[in-house]
């Protein structure tokens, strides 16, 4: 039975790569197959979590009966409109950052490059189109899944309902992610505006871009397209950007984006967006003052909320809020004892490792945890996360100031990039570590990392908290010298010396007449 209702999806720029995107991700040609009698698992939702979950069932040579339904394209944000496309456009990007660091490296070139932005977008549209296989229907069919393409729905507590055909099921997964916020802003939807879910359509740079929001999405898509050529505000209403990260990593990138020409608007309230010849004008209010500007693209990064429309939960008794996403507990498990949730329709963390690490607590919690024996706990992952500007904000576990308020006496040791040596020979110097421990041990509860590939170091702090790792074991790791990861090892040193205490001074001097 085809699915006829939405065989005919497209993405714009209906390019050669795009067409292969489609193809792979939401195949126009696509016949469902016949439903099994029954499911041991089905999953609505093919986004990081759902094809986590379903590939990693099916893939257990367990014989089970996995389907997986996607009424839109396969792969989710992450591929389509998320990680994959924007790094590319981020890459592109810290090209041109790199030009501007070469005189200081004794590189004169000249300030005549040309960005060809619409090069840039058809290489972006050009590897999404290459990696999009992995999460093509093609696949997960040879993967033994049966692929439903449509809108599924619950209809009872014991079946979903997708393109006119009923899948029973033993247990499910609601795996349905998060989409944009639309702004409250008076005209705006009449002038039009853009998200991440099609701004990756561009094909031509607009000369005068608007960024709302300060969050990760906004900045890291300010600083690229700013690079790229774009001029471009930055609206916020907080005062500073990045306002849920440690405040001097904000600041460093806040003094960054007012170097490289990004206008930041502050402690701003966004009242009116207008059409004019010119383009769109935004009418906002910024401590105390009232002012416009004048743009031909308006980019919203201000949140995202769940997509939890047209499932049909009330039927099957999943409790949900339309801000916050279906109720879970900390096995994911939803008000109803057979249907899980996985991923940003459900949790705080909106990252596609938060997504795959939940997808596998997930698998184990509805097929492997008999009578709740054994069950995996949310709770208990140890999440990195990375804003990709540059530099790279890298933050994992605790904040100081939280950890202070939960009552625990934190110590905090930073290591300045300008102490480190492969640091200084790139002229990557701005930046820090921090590392959080618990006050008296050497027990890391957090860290926050500002570096040029801050997102690349975090991974062996993280490794150190999940296997419970202190500062003293990581002190004797070697780390090949010159690296900008020596930081890591100079904090561990750097806790070292504070057990240098006149007591242990006195007892190493002893020690020294006996050797």
């Amino acid at each position: 039975m085809s699915n006829l209702e939405f065989e005919r999806i497209t993405v714009l720029p209906m390019d050669e790569y795009n067409q292969r995107l489609v193809a792979n991700v939401h195949p126009e040609n696509w016949v469902n197959p016949q439903p099994a009698e029954c499911y041991d698992l089905v999953v609505i939702g093919a986004g990081t979590a759902g094809l986590v979950v379903a590939a990693g069932a099916a893939g257990l040579g367990l014989g089970l009966k996995v389907a997986l339904i996607e009424k839109h394209l396969m792969g989710g944000d992450c591929l389509n409109v998320g990680c994959v496309p924007s790094k590319a456009l981020i890459r592109s990007s810290r090209v041109v950052g790199e030009i501007g660091k070469a005189k200081n490296l004794g590189v004169n070139i000249s300030q005549n490059y040309d960005v060809d932005f619409a090069t840039v977008m058809a290489r972006l549209r050009k590897i999404r189109a290459g990696i999009s296989h992995h999460d093509s229907a093609a696949r997960f069919k040879n993967l033994g899944v049966d692929v439903f393409l449509g809108s599924g729905k619950f209809a009872s507590n014991n079946t979903i309902a997708v393109d006119g055909q009923i899948l029973k099921f033993k247990k499910a997964v609601i795996a349905t992610g998060a989409r944009a916020v639309k702004p409250e802003i008076r005209g705006i939807e009449e002038a039009g505006f853009l998200t991440n879910e099609n701004v990756f359509s561009l094909i031509q740079k607009p000369d005068k871009l608007a960024v709302i929001g300060g969050g990760p999405i906004g900045c890291e898509l300010a600083q690229a397209f700013r690079r790229l050529g774009c001029e471009v505000t930055l609206f916020h209403k907080g005062s500073h950007i990045l306002n849920k990260e440690d405040r001097e990593a904000a600041e460093i990138l806040q003094k960054v984006f007012s170097d490289e020409g990004i206008r930041l608007v502050l402690n701003c309230q966004l009242e009116e967006v207008v059409t004019v010849t010119e383009g769109k004008r935004l009418y906002f209010s910024a401590n105390g003052n009232r002012d416009s500007v004048t743009v031909n693209e308006i980019l919203v990064g201000a949140g995202r909320a769940p997509n939890v429309e047209g499932l049909n939960l009330e039927a099957v008794g999943v409790e949900y809020d339309k801000k916050h996403g279906v109720k879970v507990n900390d096995y994911l498990q939803t008000t109803n004892p057979n249907i899980y949730a996985a991923g940003d329709i459900c949790m705080n963390w909106k990252f596609t490792h938060a997504a795959d690490a939940a997808a596998r607590i997930v698998i184990k919690n509805t097929l492997f945890s008999p009578f709740g024996l054994g069950r995996s706990q949310l709770s208990k992952l140890v999440i990195p996360w990375v804003t990709y500007t540059d530099p790279e904000i890298a933050h994992l576990g605790m904040y100081a100031e939280a950890a202070e308020k939960m009552g625990l006496e934190v110590a905090t040791i930073k290591i300045d990039f300008n102490h480190v040596d492969r640091a200084i020979t790139d002229s990557e110097e701005l930046g820090f570590l921090k590392i959080y421990h618990k006050k008296g041990t050497d027990e890391i509860i957090g860290a926050t990392i500002v570096a040029s590939h801050a997102g690349e170091m975090i991974s062996e702090l993280t490794t150190a908290i999940v296997h419970k790792i202190g500062l003293s074991k990581l002190s004797n790791v070697i780390h090949p010298y010159p690296t900008q990861a020596e930081a890591i090892k100079k904090a561990a040193d750097a806790y070292r010396r504070t057990l240098l205490t006149p007591r242990t001074k006195r007892l190493l001097k002893f020690l020294t007449k006996f050797s």
